[in-house]
């Protein structure tokens, strides 16, 4: 009997690489990668990818065939990405009687934007502006409910590594970081968690897990300096965390990432969920072994932490999302 074919987008993304090498080592599924480059094909197919086909979520003819006898879809898309992603919804929803299950990735707090069923209640300061971002995740659940296939959502704290990838050059020279997090503490996700989690509730199925939301977490929440330890403990050196003022932040990075990490020094990611655990039985990777521990794709945090990075200073990638309207 043919396996399930299982479509994973952003294949070639921190999430993407582990959990197809994770699903290749299981063999339930017959795994296509989608990438939107295919010059990493090879390195998607050594993870153990049965099929690699070009995916572009800017570009409707590239579907089709990447959803040609698909039955499962993990669907996870950058930031800017937010308008192709919404058109992709409404293509899945035309495929009712094909796609049984998508697995989406999005962040804790999406639901609402806030940590009360009230969407116009900030959830830990009155007249604070909900951040677009947040919205931007809301609406990415949404566009999938709407379309109909049963849904499962990952809905996950902000990435252990991901804050850091702006300062790499300064971390591997001169030995130190700068964001305006501070003393403020969030509990951190380890990406490999993430992938370990999208495959259980692919393998378990939407039986058992359509229609349910899940926030992530790592096993205790983090400030800067506490990072800079880890780090500089798994690097071999002393690493230093400098405060920066949220002007300069916004000044760097624009308004619409700016407002998203402000919202991090509320309070409202510092807690630590207990989903991951009722999901896999296993406590979340803590950032010193995410960094220096490898997952099922072969590289470690350590590594991770080098590759590819979407904010670059100077630059607001978010420029053209803030302006989509659903």
């Amino acid at each position: 009997m043919d396996k399930p074919i299982v479509l994973i987008t952003s294949a070639s993304g921190r999430i993407g690489k582990e959990l197809t090498a994770l699903l290749a080592q299981e063999k339930k599924f017959t795994v296509r990668a989608c990438c939107f480059s295919m010059e990493k094909a090879d390195s998607l197919r050594e993870l153990g990818a049965d099929e690699v086909v070009k995916f572009d979520l800017n570009d409707n003819t590239t579907w089709d065939i990447a959803l040609e006898g698909v039955s499962a879809v993990y669907s996870a898309s950058l930031d800017p990405m937010l308008e192709g992603h919404l058109a992709f919804c409404k293509a899945l929803g035309q495929r009712g009687e094909q796609i049984k299950h998508v697995i989406r990735i999005s962040c804790m707090g999406a639901d609402t934007n806030t940590a009360s069923y009230n969407p116009d209640m900030h959830s830990s300061r009155a007249g604070a502006a909900i951040p677009l971002m947040l919205q931007h995740y809301w609406w990415g659940e949404k566009a999938l409910i709407d379309a109909g296939p049963p849904v499962s959502v990952l809905r996950n704290n902000f990435f252990m590594n991901h804050l850091l990838k702006t300062d790499c050059d300064n971390i591997e020279s001169e030995g130190w970081f700068s964001n305006p997090l501070g003393t403020s503490r969030n509990s951190f996700i380890a990406t490999r968690d993430i992938a370990y989690a999208a495959s259980v509730i692919l393998n378990e199925g939407p039986e058992k897990h359509a229609n349910k939301f899940y926030d992530l977490t790592g096993p205790q929440p983090q400030n800067m300096d506490e990072i800079a330890l880890d780090l500089g403990r798994a690097m071999g050196k002393t690493l230093e965390y400098r405060a920066q003022n949220m002007i300069d932040f916004e000044n760097d990075f624009g308004s619409t990432r700016a407002e998203f990490f402000e919202y991090l020094t509320n309070g409202f990611y510092c807690r630590c969920s207990p989903d991951f655990y009722n999901l896999t039985g296993h406590k979340p990777t803590s950032y010193y072994d995410y960094l220096t521990t490898q997952g099922a794709s072969g590289e470690s945090g350590l590594d991770e932490l080098w590759q590819g990075n979407l904010w670059k200073k100077g630059e607001d990638a978010m420029k053209a999302a803030a302006q989509v309207k659903t």
